[in-house]
């Protein structure tokens, strides 16, 4: 990932930074115990739907599941009587949701990685062999990090590391919990059983990025995982019941309702989805760009009597400076873009701002020309789709060489890390030693990279044999 700028007002995004870090200093961890408290102080004012009993989890588990289902087959009955997309009113939209859930999707499955100590206990199995298969079990193709960092790179949204305190806070608190599960035992079973559990955004998700022409799979990976049988769902539950104390579990079950709690905090995907603003979000992109800008301009013209030198010293001006751009024409909103000034500036041959904006920038410029000056672009404003023969999972260029930083001629890149790696388990006595040295080199911050990935695979080849 790339390194994160550090906000002094960002108290969740500096953390995230700080506990990403594959050297990780005491001081972060304690800091995330921290964030932790009062976190789940938060929490434990939240309503909860979990049931009053341990012994009622599989039945509860069993209905949210039918729910689910139910809830989605209403979706798609609406939608084939012609009812508009839920979610998404364009392709910007989708790809906006995509950018701005990336710090939680980053470390996906991270909350469980400190549950690896336990790997001698058969208690803790379907929770580790639930990590190893959020890492793939080491093949890159399969690792759900990596497989969102594909997503993001094929649709130029690789730099998303600009976002609110919000969007970081889900990600804090699975770092958090990684680095504390000594502490928080019965709060990371707890989060893991809601996060496991099959949820309607996640169906529906899956739907209309496909309609986009988006491929949905690192969504549709999710939800046949994590099925009620013998998936994700199914392990959180056992987990939950397999750690209860004998006797009195009144305590372990208060910790477990308020680490599912913490499932809510931050900003949740649909959350995202409903906070897209169409033009909120160009005037942002703008405002950003306008920092690189300043003085980069000739002085040949002028709009609404201003150099565009002049335009992008405030921040501020960037509205009335669109505002300035369309009443001079040279954005000309509700006409294809290449009609506009503007546009032709940014894209096609001879473009003078050719590379100034990512793939992402141009889509939602393009989509906001295109759109009624009035129409904010925001959830469910879009006309029905439909896609009868879905687009394929070619994967663009971009993303396939992001895998070859992770394989070569199919065999796995023995990268000097991953050398000295090899060579420190080859000095190993025994078996605690080496699942110790490879959990070492499994920590949340390096299971996406070929050491990681490397020690992952060796990982669940050991355990197999526990």
């Amino acid at each position: 990932m790339a390194a994160l700028e550090t906000l002094s007002n960002s108290p969740a995004r500096h953390l995230y930074e700080q506990l990403y870090r594959p050297h990780r200093h005491a001081g972060a961890r304690l800091a995330g115990i921290g964030y932790l408290r009062e976190a789940l102080a938060r929490a434990e004012a939240l309503p909860c739907e979990l049931p009053d009993t341990l012994a009622a989890l599989p039945a509860w588990m069993l209905a949210h599941h039918r729910n689910a289902l139910a809830r989605y087959a209403g979706y798609l009955e609406e939608r084939r009587t012609g009812a508009p997309r839920r979610y998404f009113s364009g392709r910007a939209h989708a790809l906006y949701a995509l950018r701005n859930v990336a710090p939680t999707k980053a470390v996906d499955g991270a909350w469980l990685y400190g549950l690896l100590m336990h790997w001698p206990d058969r208690r803790y199995h379907g929770l580790i062999r639930t990590y190893l298969e959020e890492l793939g079990d080491g093949d890159p193709a399969a690792n759900h990090v990596a497989m969102y960092a594909r997503l993001l790179a094929t649709q130029g949204c690789e730099h998303w590391q600009d976002q609110d305190d919000a969007h970081y806070e889900q990600g804090v608190i699975q770092l958090a919990l990684a680095n504390n599960a000594a502490t928080f035992t019965p709060e990371i079973l707890g989060f893991n059983l809601g996060y496991e559990q099959l949820p309607l955004h996640l169906l529906i998700t899956s739907y209309e990025l496909r309609e986009l022409g988006i491929d949905p799979y690192y969504f549709t990976v999710h939800i046949t995982v994590d099925n009620g049988d013998t998936g994700h769902a199914r392990k959180a539950i056992e987990a939950v019941l397999d750690n209860a104390p004998l006797g009195d579990a009144g305590d372990y079950w208060r910790r477990v309702r308020n680490g599912y709690r913490l499932n809510a905090l931050g900003m949740g995907t649909t959350d995202i989805i409903a906070g897209f603003s169409l033009e909120s979000e160009v005037v942002r992109i703008l405002k950003r760009k306008s920092k690189a800008g300043r003085g980069a301009h000739s002085d040949y013209c002028r709009i609404g009597g201003r150099h565009v030198n002049d335009w992008l010293q405030n921040e501020a001006d960037i509205t009335t400076f669109l505002a300035a751009l369309q009443k001079a024409r040279w954005i000309r909103r509700g006409e294809p873009a290449e009609a506009s000034r503007f546009w032709r500036l940014i894209d096609g041959p001879g473009a003078d701002m050719f590379g100034v904006f990512t793939p992402y920038e141009q889509t939602l410029i393009r989509e906001w020309i295109e759109s009624r000056p009035n129409a904010d672009g925001g959830a469910g404003s879009a006309s029905g789709v439909r896609c009868d023969d879905p687009p394929g999972r070619a994967p663009a260029s971009r993303a396939r060489a992001m895998d070859a930083t992770l394989r070569r001629g199919g065999e796995w890149v023995a990268d000097d890390e991953v050398a000295r790696l090899q060579a420190h388990l080859a000095t190993r006595t025994t078996g605690e030693q080496c699942m110790q040295s490879l959990i070492a080199h499994m920590a949340p911050a390096l299971h996406h990279t070929p050491v990681g990935l490397w020690a992952t695979r060796e990982f669940a080849r050991r355990l197999a044999f526990v």
